[in-house]
């Protein structure tokens, strides 16, 4: 099923029926970003514990780790 179909159908809901789609919509999009957050705090943490993670408060330091 394309991306096309699923809005058609979408479309041939009722009302009641189109709000619960969003409110799952809502839900999932939270828990794929929990998801991303998380990941990106264990990728965060391996780095910190490798000794890859660098901390600074100069801020032409960290324009320069940007750039790198």
């Amino acid at each position: 099923m394309s991306f096309s179909d699923v809005v058609e159908a979408i479309k041939t809901l009722s009302l009641p029926e189109k709000e619960k789609i969003q409110a799952l919509l809502a839900q999932y999009l939270r828990e794929e970003k929990r998801e991303e957050i998380y990941e990106n705090y264990l990728v965060s943490q391996g780095e910190e514990q490798s000794g890859n993670l660098k901390f600074s408060s100069d801020i032409d330091e960290l324009m320069h780790s940007l750039e790198d």
